[in-house]
């Protein structure tokens, strides 16, 4: 079969043997808690999918990238959704490697991450709503040789499998105000963090979105990576922001294909009825695609951003489309006899709870269209 083909080739090139792994089980095994296919993901190396190879990672491209991503949704969304918070968190360590006050450090950490294939939770503010991505709820204060953190995220992918927290935050200034913006880097053993139940809905109940709380965890000066700077930092956000939506745009695309997967391997409906879902989730990973191959080609600010997150709504508008066609093609029966179908729909629909909602991000996409700056607050 031609449909996934091109996104399933890279995972076997990149991460060989994963996608037969998961394909040998069943999506209702995949997407409950406690499922194997974190596991997988971390034994055949997904944790340094984006890491240069010259520091243990797979090196893989932005169009590589997207394509995992959305090969991984169409076998387990929860995945999809739970590596691309990993990914997240690695693209952000990534651009402040490059900055003008990188000191190799974050280089240290990436290459531990991809040597030791460890998984980075995201402890920044997805999930808040009104609340910068790259912001945090924690409470900082200094004490002799590093920092002592308090507070919680809720929900935060990854919280049983994590090896790494990482944060942004504000280092205090001498007179105990917010200072510096920073992003810590905490060991998932560290005492004082906790992991509470959260998450009730059994759509991607696989990707361990629980609550993380801190409970004055104590952070070492040499575990907290600094930027040069505002512009400095909003490069960072700028550039980790984009790739956030590319992925978790990719992943969500992934499950709305595999309900068009079950269509066209079940033969449902006449030809020109099978092809609506599919010109559907095909004419919308073209245009992630556009995105990713604008990256590789060096496009750089907020001209792309605002092309990505235009993509990314028009994405939510096409995924929800070409699902609903795709499951009323299966027929109830499907719906009712296995829960596959029932699952994927709503995983598919959660696109929209993540950051930025359309509504927020309206106003700033208006002003970008009529000339303004874009600003993703």
């Amino acid at each position: 079969m031609h449909f996934l083909r091109a996104e399933r080739t890279v995972v076997a090139e990149l991460l060989p043997g994963l996608d037969e792994a998961l394909a040998a089980l069943p999506l209702a095994v995949l997407e409950r808690p406690g499922n194997p296919a974190l596991a997988l993901f971390r034994q055949h190396g997904g944790p340094g999918l984006l890491i240069p190879a010259e520091h243990g990672g797979r090196g893989a491209t932005a169009l590589q990238a997207v394509r995992v991503q959305r090969a991984l949704g169409s076998r387990s969304p929860s995945l999809a959704i739970a590596t691309t918070m990993h990914h997240f968190s690695v693209a952000t360590l990534v651009e402040m490697s490059v900055g003008a006050s990188s000191s190799g450090f974050e280089w240290l950490v990436l290459e531990g991450i991809a040597r030791q294939r460890l998984y980075v939770a995201s402890g920044f503010a997805e999930g808040r709503p009104d609340t910068s991505i790259l912001s945090s709820g924690i409470e900082v204060r200094r004490t002799e040789g590093g920092l002592v953190l308090s507070g919680s995220k809720k929900p935060c992918s990854l919280s049983q499998s994590m090896d790494l927290l990482t944060a942004s935050i504000r280092l205090p200034t001498e007179d105990g105000r917010p200072g510096e913006l920073a992003v810590v880097i905490i060991p998932a053993a560290t005492p004082g963090i906790e992991r509470r139940p959260f998450w009730n809905s059994p759509a991607l109940a696989g990707a361990e979105s629980e609550e993380i709380v801190l409970r004055e965890v104590h952070v070492p000066d040499n575990l907290i990576a600094h930027a040069a700077g505002q512009k400095d930092w909003d490069h960072v956000q700028e550039r980790s922001f984009l790739w956030f939506e590319l992925l978790i745009t990719a992943s969500y695309l992934g499950a709305a294909s595999a309900l068009v997967e079950r269509v066209l391997t079940t033969g449902r409906g006449t030809p020109c009825e099978r092809a609506l879902p599919a010109i559907e989730v095909e004419a919308a990973m073209a245009a992630v695609e556009g995105v990713a191959r604008a990256i590789m080609a060096g496009e750089r600010g907020p001209d792309l951003l605002a092309r990505a997150l235009f993509v990314r709504f028009a994405v939510q508008s096409a995924v929800e489309r070409a699902a609903a066609c795709a499951a009323e093609l299966l027929g109830g029966m499907a719906f009712v006899t296995a829960p596959d179908v029932a699952l994927l729909l709503a995983s598919v629909r959660a696109l929209a709870f993540h950051p930025p909602s359309r509504g927020s991000i309206s106003p700033a996409l208006d002003c970008h269209l009529n000339g303004g700056t874009l600003r993703v607050e």
